[in-house]
């Protein structure tokens, strides 16, 4: 391993991500009730152009009267290449409470987009003496996106997540597909005469874990378009907590309790973790370099693993 250790990534709940539009205030309340981690109120794709002053002033009310618990506050702004994001910024970040944790920024396409919202939050939050600093969520839904993955993942000390945004991303890229997330029909091998459906996003998942992993930043899997397929939403989430991802974004509240149920560490497996803990430290007392449990071997590596699910585990229980 380098000498130059990876950081940490930001110590939070993260395990579903909620989204609503900010033009619609009569949702918030319920918002704030669910079970969701993360609350992102949207500016952006959900609200029509004629809405998008209004809902600056709806999400910046949301930040003073209604009671969001321990989640992370977020709201979405436009694209940096609208003419509706600086306004989000501004009339927002001066407007709300410091109880908004963060701002999620669509689209980006280098570190540079970063350092430009970077740049205005700054001056905004010293004019105002804002006392809490705001985060940063990025959205990887372009073909320079996942190019300059590793640059973004490292642009601001701002920068707490970063997530997939699979339809933009498809559409940049020039997928053959109007499929969000999940597997997509024509991407199949043949084995035998019979078909295997493969994952088209798993290599840009990977490239985001990295980049992410890398820079103490957390990877997060965007929307599943189909709210109807409770399986094929497990089925992804399942995939990208394997990869590595932290959470998954929720489009419509049925899909809360799926990405939690996926992203929440079973009893079994804490437990399981807590011993292989267990085990190295007594073979550790004892001069061993390793240990075995349950008849396999358990080694520094098996440390890191379990110390990653005890950790998760933890943070969500003192949510």
């Amino acid at each position: 391993m380098s000498f130059r250790v990876q950081p940490a990534p930001p110590a939070r709940p993260n395990r579903c991500q909620l989204f609503g539009p900010g033009s619609r205030p009569a949702i918030f309340e319920k918002m704030a009730a669910s079970a969701a981690d993360v609350i992102n109120l949207d500016l952006e794709d959900s609200v029509a152009p004629g809405d998008k002053a209004e809902a600056r002033q709806n999400i910046i009310a949301a930040t003073h009267d209604i009671d969001w618990g321990t989640k992370t506050l977020s709201v979405r702004i436009n694209g940096l290449d609208t003419p509706y994001w600086y306004r989000d910024v501004v009339e927002v970040l001066e407007g709300a409470s410091e109880r908004l944790d963060q701002i999620m920024i669509p689209k980006v396409g280098n570190a540079a987009d970063v350092y430009a919202v970077d740049a205005l939050v700054t001056a905004i939050e010293a004019a105002k003496g804002r006392g809490k600093r705001i985060t940063f969520e990025v959205i990887i839904e372009t073909a320079a996106g996942i190019a300059h993955v590793e640059e973004i993942a490292a642009a601001s000390p701002r920068l707490a997540a970063m997530s997939l945004g699979a339809a933009d991303f498809a559409a940049s890229m020039g997928m053959q597909t109007t499929g969000i997330g999940g597997t997509q029909e024509n991407y199949y091998m043949l084995r035998d005469g019979a078909r295997y459906w493969s994952d088209p996003w798993h290599w840009a998942q990977t490239a985001i874990v990295a980049a992410c992993r890398t820079h103490g930043v957390l990877p997060v899997d965007g929307p599943f378009g189909d709210f109807s397929d409770d399986e094929g939403y497990r089925a992804q989430a399942l995939r990208s907590a394997t990869l590595g991802m932290v959470g998954k974004w929720a489009i419509h509240p049925k899909q809360v309790a799926l990405a939690n149920e996926v992203f929440t560490p079973s009893d079994e497996a804490v437990t399981e973790a807590r011993e292989i803990l267990a085990a190295m430290e007594e073979a550790q007392a004892s001069g061993a370099g390793a240990a075995v449990y349950k008849g396999r071997l358990v080694d520094i590596a098996s440390v890191r693993q379990a110390e990653v699910i005890v950790r998760q585990a933890e943070l969500i229980g003192a949510a």
